[in-house]
């Protein structure tokens, strides 16, 4: 299997309002050969910063600032996988509220993955991943609001290096002082289920 081993070159922009509501940094790709697929990725990162600025109510509330910045959790093998995160604040709210939302890319035709996507068709990757989440919510003893469900089939995700990272947002899973629920998943241990031609797939080949 080959794949582009060098990373793709990112810079930080910053998107900044004229009363310092909004303060967002957010990753650019810049420098690729094929600009088409570099400007597809770019607009993807910045519809989805929009988005989660919209649904945090930026422009309904004047109360609410909005501040974001971003994390790359992957960036080798011609997968690009990283996180948009967004903290909001309303005056008088007790506490803010954090979003991560995530975006894996194939950096060759700028492909932005489902988690449908990760695994051959037909395999009950929803069962499968459900089974392991569950299995490490026991180990760790994780406090939880409600009894465990399955996972959804659009289920929050990104990769870092041999791992797929399945996680819930705050309120979702368990109580605001846990944080964000990450459930790591090493490749191998679902390897019978990734596409070989996918970004597990590419991740689960040694050099």
């Amino acid at each position: 299997m080959s794949f582009i081993k060098n990373p793709v070159q990112i810079i930080t922009q910053r998107m900044v309002s004229s009363d310092q509501r909004l303060n967002i940094e957010y990753p650019v790709i810049v420098g690729m050969v094929d600009t088409a697929v570099q400007h597809q990725m770019n607009i993807a990162i910045r519809r989805l910063v929009n988005k989660i600025i919209i649904d945090q109510g930026y422009y309904q509330n004047y109360q609410t600032s909005v501040e974001g910045w971003y994390e790359i959790k992957n960036n080798q093998r011609g997968i690009l996988s990283l996180n948009i995160i967004n903290f909001a604040y309303t005056q008088g709210a007790a506490h803010g509220l954090t979003v991560i939302k995530s975006l894996t890319f194939d950096i060759q035709t700028g492909k932005v993955y489902t988690l449908e996507d990760l695994f051959k068709p037909g395999s009950d990757y929803v069962k499968v991943l459900s089974a392991i989440i569950r299995r490490q919510i026991k180990d760790r003893d994780i406090f939880l609001l409600d009894d465990f469900k399955d996972i959804s089939s659009d289920q929050d995700f990104y990769i870092a290096d041999k791992c797929l990272v399945i996680y819930y947002q705050l309120y979702e899973l368990t109580a605001y002082a846990f944080g964000f629920p990450m459930f790591p998943i090493s490749v191998y241990e679902i390897q019978d289920i990734i596409r070989e031609d996918g970004p597990l797939g590419v991740m689960a080949v040694n050099d």
